[in-house]
């Protein structure tokens, strides 16, 4: 798969929580957890499951930030 994405972290699926539409996958990175908001459709489509290995990729203009602690 192209992509012009140049920000790739790899992790392992730590959890999954789905609904119809929505999907929450949390990964676990050498830099901590980071979750990803997609389709329960797409999650279906990659087959992802809890203990997977994947890839975030991250454009600069879709992060969120937020307080530790």
């Amino acid at each position: 798969m192209e992509q012009s994405i140049r920000n790739e972290i790899p992790g392992t699926v730590k959890e999954i929580i789905s609904d119809k539409v929505i999907s929450e996958v949390v990964l676990e990175t050498a830099i901590g957890e980071m979750a990803a908001i997609i389709t329960t459709r797409s999650l279906q489509a990659m087959g992802l499951k809890v203990g997977d290995q994947a890839v975030a990729l991250v454009k600069a203009t879709n992060v969120a930030l937020r307080r530790q602690g």
